[in-house]
């Protein structure tokens, strides 16, 4: 009886971590996928309210609009503004999957949601259906841990024509209407993306992560 109590102890202590890893990962994903319903729902409700062909013609054109377009459209129970926290954690708090700490937060405006959701807003000015206009940043769970780019908090790349994706690669010119992705990104580009910067110690880049998921049917395989 005690060799057999003994044996289950030690394949619970194996088996258990890896059931709890499992569970927040998939939280962190469901959670990731909820925020992206309700990002593309929004954004087309944005033009057709306005009648307009894409996000920019519909007036989303500068940072004040993309904070008005967050707190019109989502249910947004804290509005921190310019400031990082506390709507999310500090940015020596956030780490990337390699272990490096991040150096630099690009976001501008910055939210709560109703449901515990960090999310906050970068305009980038995307002047055509292939340049991304609004860098959506997703913390799942808000100031908690782990706090980690790839795990809770993630980049999503709202294009012009509402497409969501990750971030399509500039050309050579310093146009930034010059792209060499068009967009919906392929399998092999967002793989490539997650393997060059996502999962780097590239201490100031966050995209890559959210295309993974996206390639792998919302499923954090990584």
């Amino acid at each position: 009886m005690l060799v057999t109590l003994g044996i289950i102890g030690v394949v619970s202590a194996m088996t258990v971590p890896t059931l709890m890893q499992n569970h927040q990962r998939k939280s962190y994903v469901t959670q990731l996928h909820k925020v992206y319903n309700i990002v593309q729902q929004a954004s087309i409700q944005y033009m057709t309210d306005r009648n307009a062909v894409n996000l920019r013609e519909a007036g989303l054109n500068s940072e004040d609009a993309a904070a008005n377009f967050i707190k019109q459209y989502f249910k947004v129970v804290q509005d921190c503004g310019t400031d990082q926290t506390p709507c999310f954690a500090a940015t020596a708090d956030y780490k990337k999957i390699a272990g490096v700490t991040i150096t630099k937060w690009y976001a501008k405006r910055h939210f709560v949601l109703a449901d515990g959701t960090a999310i906050a807003t970068y305009y980038t000015g995307g002047r055509t259906a292939e340049t991304h206009i609004l860098e959506v940043w997703v913390d799942t769970n808000g100031q908690k841990g782990p706090n980690i780019v790839g795990r809770d908090l993630f980049v999503m790349y709202l294009y012009n024509n509402g497409v969501i994706d990750d971030m399509a690669a500039k050309g050579g010119s310093d146009d930034d209407t010059e792209l060499t992705t068009s967009v919906p990104m392929s399998s092999d580009e967002r793989e490539q993306r997650f393997n060059n910067y996502c999962n780097s110690n590239n201490a100031n880049n966050y995209h890559g992560c959210f295309g993974k998921i996206l390639n792998d049917n919302w499923e954090m395989t990584y």
